[in-house]
């Protein structure tokens, strides 16, 4: 793939350990990621294939390079011209297509900061984080149009929106109309790299949304798990796509961006909900090779018919950890290894699994990309030794971590001890370096002194033929303090005599009699954050308040 080898950051070598032991990073001191993605591919070869559209009628709609450049520099040359200049907020409301990506360079050549928000959100959602991070303009489509205009008026600094609505009308500017009109070509903004790029809020599963500033660094920060995790990644013929939204740091930094910067064509398609069927036809139709698919995916796909002989090269997922029934899966039906890998909105893809260049350990994250220092601290910051419980911590500072929570001083300051960033998360790492995630901190289950993690219940309950998901919590107990309960989806038209007893008896085999859910009720669905990640806060809060 000319052009491409010598933007990769990291030389594989067969051996994690070497690959690690000869990194260096290279930031430079200027640096635009829509110079590097879109602009330098555009200048050396403007009939490049950069990104392929399929609507939903199936329809396909190719953007080359040159083609994506010019339309991001004139919806730059608009927004100039109705005042969002460097470091404004720009709210991109769309779901996964080539506007999106037009929409953040144009953003990031004015060096303006890009806000991606999901099409899903609610109102409240959406007025919050607009009223939170001060934006100045929203772009969006046809069918978000009417509620942008009704938040309008509650948002004074929102001064304008943009519509890809063919019939969009004052106040709303049409997308296209203004991009027709610009005449010539923008100069891309000089940024440092340490300059604001992209505020992406985070979920909220412990507490209210908290806007992450990222620098334009970051996309270098993500590359050496990319190119990792992707098993040498690129590769000719390689190319990509994710069912998660692009408004997420997974869909838009694990994948999409990095599609970008190295000339791999990247596939947009919006599922309004996923299908696994659809998936299996997508990769085929479009030979896709490198997929990013959440846990919640997969687990989907697993438990639909698959097609025999899809070519994929290269998986990866994050989010909840994996166990070895949906590894062995991956790997017999979609005929790649998954690579599992770890990061946050904060500090993203900081571990990596790699069956490539270590020995894939089923239950394990991998260990920590080259570039990276990842340990387990105690409560004070202290490393802990191998083989204890406590929180997962990177070290700072580091290209891919974030600048700041927009506006909250003390809640930057609280996600770092010590010289580490907290994930939140607790872990265990082993001897020979590899990491084991075991829960959020608040999903821990405290039984009878035994502190559980839901991960490894969850693994044993999904590894069941007839479970499709799993999620564990603690419930109140006179006795032992919490207990274990599992909430559980099966497969369609599966029979539950009996099942309840066979699942309990099957952790209590597999896992420790102690970890064995006192009890399973089965659901049609779980909880879920927008970014696939089970919700076990909603199912303690719905059991306390029965």
């Amino acid at each position: 793939m000319p052009g491409s080898d010598q933007r990769r950051l990291i030389r594989q070598t067969g051996d994690w350990r070497a690959m690690r032991a000869a990194f260096r990073w290279n930031v430079p001191e200027y640096f635009n990621i829509a110079e590097r993605c879109c602009d330098s591919w555009a200048a050396a070869d403007p009939d490049r294939l950069a990104i392929v559209h399929i609507g939903d009628d199936g329809g396909m709609r190719p953007w080359k390079y040159g083609r994506l450049r010019q339309a991001a520099d004139g919806l730059a040359a608009s927004l100039a011209a109705r005042g969002i200049k460097r470091g404004d907020r720009v709210a991109v409301l769309l779901p996964q297509s080539p506007e999106v990506m037009i929409a953040h360079f144009a953003v990031m050549k004015l060096g303006a900061v890009v806000l991606p928000l999901f099409t899903l959100f609610g109102e409240d959602a959406l007025r919050y984080r607009l009223a939170d991070s001060g934006a100045k303009a929203l772009i969006t489509d046809e069918a978000n149009t009417e509620r942008a205009v009704a938040l309008m008026f509650d948002l004074p600094e929102l001064g304008r929106i943009y519509s890809t609505s063919a019939r969009a009308q004052a106040p709303v500017l049409s997308l296209w109309g203004e991009i027709s009109r610009a005449n010539g070509p923008w100069q891309t903004a000089r940024t440092l790299a340490d300059d604001p790029a992209v505020l992406i809020y985070t979920s909220g599963t412990t507490g209210p949304p908290k806007g992450v500033l990222h620098a334009h660094r970051f996309l270098l920060g993500h590359l050496p798990s990319v190119e990792a995790h992707h098993e040498g990644f690129p590769q000719p013929g390689d190319r990509g796509w994710t069912p998660a939204d692009w408004a997420w740091i997974g869909g838009l930094m694990d994948m999409a961006m990095p599609c970008l910067y190295f000339g791999v064509p990247l596939v947009s398609h919006r599922m309004r909900k996923f299908d696994p069927e659809e998936a299996f036809a997508l990769i085929r139709a479009q030979a896709l090779r490198n997929l990013f698919l959440p846990p919640t995916a997969l687990k989907m796909m697993r438990a639909a018919p698959a097609p025999v002989g899809l070519g994929v090269r290269s998986v990866s997922s994050g989010g909840e950890s994996l166990g070895a029934d949906l590894l062995e899966w991956g790997r017999a039906v979609l005929g790649a290894p998954i690579n599992e890998i770890y990061g946050q909105t904060e500090c993203n893809l900081v571990l990596s699994s790699c069956a490539g260049s270590m020995q894939v350990r089923p239950g394990s994250m991998g260990q920590p990309v080259p570039g990276f220092e990842v340990e387990i601290i105690d409560g004070d910051g202290r490393v802990l030794a191998p083989g204890e419980q406590g929180e997962i911590a990177v070290k700072a500072p580091n290209p891919v971590m974030f600048l700041e929570y927009w506006n909250k001083p003390q809640a930057t300051a609280a996600k770092f001890a010590n010289g580490w960033l907290r994930t939140g998360d607790l872990g265990i790492k082993d001897e020979d370096g590899y990491f084991s995630f075991v829960a959020r901190d608040d999903d821990v289950i405290n039984s009878a002194g035994y502190r559980i993690g839901p991960s490894e219940i969850e693994h044993c309950l999904t590894g069941h033929p007839d479970v499709v998901m799993a999620a564990a919590v603690g419930v109140p107990d006179a006795l032992k303090g919490q207990v274990v309960k599992a909430f559980v989806v099966l497969r369609e038209g599966v029979r539950r005599d009996g099942l309840e007893a066979a699942l309990i008896g099957r952790v209590r085999a597999r896992v420790s009699p102690h970890v064995a859910p006192r009890a399973v009720e089965f659901v049609d669905s779980l909880p879920m954050t927008a970014t696939g990640k089970i919700m076990r806060r909603k199912l303690r809060d719905a059991r306390d308040g029965a």
